[in-house]
């Protein structure tokens, strides 16, 4: 496990989850008495400049959204070389989770968490922000069955600018949308493209294309 408190406030107490640039792990808000979810950069992202202000990002600008349907931000920091987001404890697994475990969801269901991601959507981008990775791994069920956007790690403010990162196109090949997997500029109707995507696998638990690689993947999208 990482050093085990951060901001001197945040007791790490479980890891719950390792995503593509962070660790995720259950901890108690020593201040205010809670559990919270705590992301740390990984090790080897954090002295890299572009990551670093990546996850900086990721911070305030979901920091600003306030839906029920989004995973609150509490607060974030730098603790050493390491930099951290505290977020809403979400208990519950992911909804690619609940597609492995219960295999194709039916019609009502499908439709009522499509339901609260489109919320949670059209919230972000009423603030001119693209979430850029809607997938079911970055979808949280919460025990009474809604569910949460997580994870805006890639999300940006609608600018001018394409979704790259160094030349790389950056998101989730499986659900990019085609003129994200062209590395050309993002709206909101990309994320709801990748919603779409996110739905046809929750009900036939199948996804829409797939290939033997990444590029394959791209050139069907």
């Amino acid at each position: 496990m990482a050093k085990q408190l951060y901001g001197n406030r945040y007791q790490l107490t479980e890891k719950i989850g390792v995503g593509g640039m962070a660790e995720v792990y259950k901890a108690i808000d020593n201040t205010l008495g809670r559990t919270v979810a705590l992301k740390v950069m990984l090790p080897q992202f954090a002295s890299d400049s572009t990551f670093a202000a990546r996850f900086r990002q990721e911070a305030q600008a979901a920091a600003n959204l306030q839906s029920p349907y989004i995973v609150n931000i509490y607060d974030w920091g730098r603790d050493g070389d390491s930099y951290y987001i505290v977020m809403e404890y979400v208990p519950g697994n992911s909804l690619k989770d609940k597609i492995r475990e219960d295999g194709p969801l039916n019609i009502l269901t499908a439709t009522k968490i499509a339901k609260d991601i489109a919320c949670g959507l059209a919230h972000a981008h009423a603030n001119n922000l693209v979430h850029c990775d809607i997938k079911p791994h970055n979808i949280l069920m919460t025990p009474d069955g809604h569910a949460k956007i997580a994870d805006f790690g890639i999300a940006r403010a609608v600018t001018s600018s394409t979704m790259t990162y160094g030349g790389n196109v950056i998101g989730s090949v499986h659900y990019f949308s085609p003129e994200q997997a062209q590395g050309k500029e993002l709206t909101a109707a990309s994320d709801i493209y990748s919603l779409g995507v996110c739905m046809y696998e929750a009900i036939t638990g199948q996804l829409p294309f797939d290939g033997p690689d990444a590029v394959s993947v791209a050139m069907k999208q």
